[in-house]
């Protein structure tokens, strides 16, 4: 069959009007794909234009509607990934292999059509018009959809009142496609390039194929494996992380049999490790590790991964003997946990580029704020009080640029807290009693005046707490200039670090080393420093003796998030999970389970809904 494309061009009259006339009459191709087929042409465009394609798992495909019609005009309506002898080109059945495997990116299969490809790609080698052009339409959907949430997530932050802002990463999709993926000599490498080029994630991402592996294993019938007679195996104890040559393994001597037993390791090898007790991962287990992944079809990497302790536990040496294995208990927090991961592996593709690498970052459910290096590596790590769970007091999550510090800063405390918490005492003892208890009053000039009860009560005057190792805010404050007035600062109440659960501010992050942070800031933001440098004895003199409310520019500012995961490979290489303490997790998960389209519109966060607006702690 000849592709339309050539036989327009074959039919075309020799007369230089008539050549002036088609050349006018046909658009010119707007993407650099090799040019394939038109004659589908007039069945794609009514499936384009309808937004809605009735055998997909989710129909309505108006979200995308626009990039689905922008990348067929520029094509001429060319298909994109059916080829001229009816079947799907490599790059289409590449990209299904990927939509079965979405669970493995954290995604949900179905959102692909996951469990639908196999018919369709049957029905194409009919070569019937309706077949291949609806093929087509839903692979290029699904495409868009896939590259799409991989890169900037299924739904957009600011429907959850998180103040990041998607926009200036998002592909030009219909020009991305057409140009990237229709062609692509390597498509697996071409979603890694889409996905956010970040350690954190990307080790995340692995170690949920593990908690994946275990809950597929869980879901087998026991198996029965064969054992070397007089010499039962023993069940290996399985890994969430791969251990390399040079780690540890707690089951090293059973292993070594087992390879053993496999005719992977020599005879007697395992005699080199101590049964029942933690023994060296060493070169000799990873070869003869690589070897078993070689000939039972796993990548054959010499890690001692989940997927090869899986293996290893229902294989057969070829023994004689046979002794029955328990079946598999599935973790009853693993499905939890799994959705844990895929909640926190979303929002990590929220994060702007620049953000993606912020050098502070705040994980508020985990409480802890970490710093990197300039090479992206772990710098420090550190104890944090976050934002009350009750009262309104959340801790936003949001992205800025930390530009300055104060040291010995006075705390202009928030109306609604004057309310909430001074009214009372006030009322009672009157405006007395805020000096007595370290506060003053000022108007907006910050000039001391003396107002009445009614005055402070209904914030016709700012109260401010004196600077000193008694202010709510320490002697110390790190400054990112925001609408919800947050920050990261000092605090007088140093024993809060010692409970396991940190939420006790009003919105602010409260951090437990702050001379070591302000030393670590100050440098790096490159700001002017004393005689000597900011030294930690500089950095401490600032803020026990000297001037008050003294602020500190930093010449360059400082990426900091401030976010929320639930799942995080720790420094320790394990998967932690913390408690989803705002709800956020929750939220994410109703929205997804109604569906597509999910909501993707950019809206204007209101930050009376994130935190109480003010000087808050």
């Amino acid at each position: 069959m000849a592709n339309g494309w050539m036989r327009r061009a074959g039919s075309v009259c020799a007369m230089g009007a008539v050549l002036a006339m088609a050349a006018g009459c046909h658009p010119k191709r707007k993407t650099t794909s090799a040019p394939k087929s038109d004659e589908y042409a007039d069945k794609l465009k009514p499936l384009v234009a309808a937004k809605r394609i009735q055998v997909m798992h989710w129909p309505n495909f108006s979200d995308f509607g626009e990039a689905v019609q922008q990348f067929y005009d520029d094509r001429n309506y060319e298909v994109a990934w059916v080829e001229d002898d009816g079947k799907p080109s490599k790059q289409a059945t590449a990209f299904i292999q990927a939509f079965q495997d979405a669970a493995k990116k954290g995604l949900n299969p179905a959102d692909y059509d996951a469990g639908l490809w196999d018919d369709r790609v049957k029905k194409l080698a009919g070569k019937n018009e309706d077949d291949v052009a609806t093929f087509d339409a839903t692979m290029t959907v699904n495409v868009m959809r896939y590259i799409s949430d991989l890169h900037v997530g299924r739904v957009n932050p600011t429907h959850f009142n998180f103040d990041i802002d998607t926009s200036d990463k998002k592909y030009d999709l219909p020009t991305f496609v057409s140009d990237n993926a229709v062609d692509a000599a390597d498509v697996p490498a071409l979603i890694r390039q889409v996905e956010p080029d970040n350690d954190s994630y990307r080790k995340l991402e692995d170690a949920l194929q593990g908690y994946l592996a275990q809950q597929a294993a869980a879901n087998q019938p026991p198996a029965t494996p064969a054992v070397v007679p007089n010499q039962p195996l023993q069940r290996l104890p399985v890994v969430f992380h791969s251990i390399k040559a040079g780690g540890t393994y707690i089951g090293a001597h059973d292993l070594a049999e087992r390879l053993e037993a496999d005719g992977d390791l020599p005879a007697g090898a395992s005699a080199a490790w101590t049964p029942g007790k933690p023994g060296p991962y060493n070169d000799e287990l990873a070869t003869g590790v690589k070897q078993y992944q070689a000939k039972h079809k796993l990548t054959p990497s010499g890690r001692l991964t989940l997927l090869t302790v899986v293996s290893l536990n229902g294989q057969k040496p070829g023994s004689t003997t046979v002794v029955s294995q328990p079946a598999p208990v599935a973790d009853p927090n693993l499905g939890a946990e799994i959705g844990k991961i895929d909640d926190s592996l979303e929002r990590w593709r929220w994060l702007p580029n620049e953000y993606i690498h912020a050098p502070l970052m705040v994980n508020l459910p985990e409480f802890v704020l970490r710093g990197y290096k300039p090479d992206r590596s772990l710098d420090f790590t550190m104890k944090v009080v976050v934002g009350k769970v009750v009262g309104e007091h959340q801790t936003p999550v949001f992205t800025h640029e930390m530009k300055y510090v104060i040291f010995r800063p006075f705390w202009n405390v928030p109306v609604s807290i004057v309310k909430k918490e001074l009214a009372g005492h006030i009322e009672k003892s009157g405006v007395g009693y805020l000096a007595a208890k370290g506060f003053e009053t000022v108007d907006s000039k910050g000039q001391p005046v003396t107002p009445t009860a009614a005055e402070v009560e209904r914030g016709g005057v700012i109260v401010r707490e004196k600077p000193g190792p008694k202010n709510s805010l320490g002697l110390v404050k790190f400054m990112f200039p925001n609408e919800y007035d947050i920050y990261l600062h000092s605090t007088p109440q140093p024993e809060l670090f010692n409970r396991t659960r940190r939420d006790f501010s009003h919105g602010c992050v409260r951090v437990q080393d702050p001379a070591a942070l302000a030393v670590w800031v100050l440098n790096r933001g490159d700001a002017q420093a004393p005689e000597g440098g900011w030294t930690l004895d500089a950095v401490q003199a600032a803020m026990q003796s000297g001037q008050d409310n003294h602020q500190v520019n930093l010449k360059q500012s400082i990426p900091i998030a401030i976010f929320y995961l639930t799942a995080n490979v720790g420094e320790d290489g394990q998967v932690h999970f913390f408690d989803d303490i705002y709800g956020y997790d929750k939220q994410l998960d109703a929205v997804l389970a109604k569906g597509r389209p999910y909501p993707m519109e950019q809206v204007k966060v209101n930050p009376n809904a994130l935190a109480t607006p003010g000087d808050t702690d």
